[in-house]
């Protein structure tokens, strides 16, 4: 216990143009700040913009990870909504990939933040003409995760190793070809590694909310306290413990809440010491509850690979890049998005302004602080012809 209020120490000790948002009041969530539960979708969800989702998993024969480690049997969850159009030719026409952030689902996309704000009639992905892939990355989800038997003994997956997962549920689905792709948080990293590594696959690309860099500084210390958090509690076990190990959770817990802050927003609403209080206990129940140690080790470890910043100049579809000024994780005085959007070839730059209602990093999932933004880059990538 320990070691994991000395990483919480620590991590507070290291916490040493523009564009207004929209000013309209917004409901408030309290776990809006946090990454999701690794499986955090409802049993029933219903109809999502009028379209009931499809559910289906696609299994990966003898997959190789980075690590040199393999499985059988990968499985990759995926949810669709809509129905897949080809033209003349057989090449996919209207399929949009979304990605979802570190220990959350392709479920998260369900929340009323976004889909009502693009999925309905006339919205920016109105689900009459759009087909949407929302996949459950490995180790999230209802995708192949330590938690399902392995625990400490499953592979040790890299962000190169889910993004060829991601590709494999695409073609799986017969898409040759993306009218977007698009992500949030680790889905962001991932959209810029798609855009490298399949550059002539997507017609447009939306990262939202990370830095087209490797993970350094403050941004890796907090995910290293994270996971010694866990696996320095005597509890942990090598991970192969009976009960989840209580204290290294609550810490990794703590941690997470800080990296998700919004100041504004948190001061705005938690306007006495009885709400922040209340406010923290919330939303460490709701993570305790819902997460696995094993699953939230692997998942903020899986980052370790990540650096697209070799290959910006690859990038050849436009680029709709969003980050805000109140995210812990993505600092704007950095000036590291500004730097490096100018390497992209069609790369634009929107750095949405702080205010008592944005999200700090969870603002990438609010989408009305950027959906003239994608109506733009839809307008502006519309294949020839259409």
């Amino acid at each position: 216990m320990r070691t994991a209020w000395i990483a919480l120490a620590l991590f507070a000790a290291a916490c040493s143009s523009k564009r207004d948002a929209p000013p309209q009041p917004t409901a408030i969530n309290v776990a809006d700040a946090m990454p999701g539960p690794p499986d955090g979708r409802p049993p029933d969800a219903g109809a999502i913009g009028g379209v009931m989702p499809v559910e289906g998993d696609v299994t990966i024969r003898d997959f190789h990870f980075k690590s040199g480690e393999s499985l059988a049997e990968l499985r990759i969850h995926y949810t669709t909504l809509g129905t897949l159009v080809k033209d003349k030719d057989g090449h996919a026409t209207n399929a949009v990939l979304i990605m979802h952030g570190t220990t959350g689902s392709g479920h998260q996309f369900f929340a009323p933040q976004f889909a009502s704000e693009l999925y309905g009639p006339d919205q920016p992905l109105d689900l009459r003409t759009h087909y949407l892939i929302l996949p459950d990355d490995i180790g999230h989800g209802a995708s192949s995760k330590p938690s399902d038997g392995l625990r400490a003994k499953f592979p040790h997956y890299v962000y190169d190793d889910m993004v060829e997962a991601e590709h494999a549920v695409v073609t799986q689905l017969g898409v040759d070809h993306l009218r977007l792709v698009m992500g949030t948080s680790m889905g962001c990293m991932h959209s810029w590694m798609w855009a490298e590594k399949w550059p002539t696959m997507m017609d447009a690309v939306m990262p939202l909310a990370c830095l087209p860099v490797r993970i350094a500084g403050r941004n890796r210390e907090w995910r290293k306290m994270v996971i010694d958090a866990i696996t320095q509690d005597p509890e942990y076990r090598g991970g192969e413990y009976a009960t989840e190990p209580r204290a290294g959770m609550q810490a990794a817990s703590y941690l997470l809440m800080i990296a998700g802050s919004a100041p504004l927003e948190q001061q705005k609403r938690l306007d006495t010491p009885e709400k922040s209080d209340k406010d923290v206990d919330d939303r460490t129940r709701a993570f305790l509850a819902s997460h696995d140690a094993n699953d939230v080790v692997y998942a903020v470890g899986s980052s370790w690979d990540y650096d697209p910043s070799k290959d910006l100049e690859k990038i050849v579809a436009p680029v709709m890049y969003v980050n805000s000024t109140d995210d812990f994780i993505n600092p704007p005085e950095l000036g590291i998005a500004e730097r490096e959007i100018k390497r992209v070839k069609r790369g634009e730059l929107v750095m949405i302004q702080a205010t008592a209602d944005t999200h700090g990093h969870g603002t990438h999932t609010w989408a009305k602080f950027w959906k003239q933004d994608l109506v733009r880059l839809l307008q502006e990538s519309e294949p020839a012809g259409k």
